[in-house]
């Protein structure tokens, strides 16, 4: 045992192994709320347009980071614990020039100025919903 067809089978697990913790590698961070308000029973569509007042630097994974000024879009509001979180989407300044980033955020951070559908459908938080890649 131990010759050449081991040594490519073994190679063969180790590359497999690396790949599935690349593939499975996320972690699963602690939970801020148990239930959100969203615009749909997916959270899909975004409840508001925001605006940055100041810059937030995000602490973990679970959060995103944001630029003074920037555009924020809002897809849901948590409730009970975590109320004072709102989860959304930021892009670069030039559309496209990253792709947009997803997480939570305080609600003091923005400011909302533009209303595009009410937030008033609740829905149940799940582990994905905190879990960081």
């Amino acid at each position: 045992m131990g010759g050449p067809a081991w040594g490519t089978l073994g190679a063969s697990l180790l590359l497999l192994g690396a790949l599935w913790g690349l593939a499975w590698g996320g972690q699963q961070m602690g939970k801020l709320a148990d239930k959100k308000l969203c615009a749909d029973a997916e959270c899909d569509h975004p409840i508001s347009i925001a605006v940055a007042l100041h810059d937030y630097i995000a602490p973990d994974c679970r959060f995103i980071h944001i630029q003074k000024g920037q555009v924020v879009y809002v897809f849901s509001k948590l409730k009970g614990r975590g109320r004072l979180f709102w989860g959304g989407s930021v892009q670069g300044d030039y559309y496209g020039e990253q792709p947009a980033r997803l997480g939570y955020f305080p609600s003091s951070v923005v400011q909302e100025n533009q209303y595009l559908k009410p937030g008033k459908v609740e829905v149940k938080t799940d582990k994905w919903d905190f879990y960081c890649q």
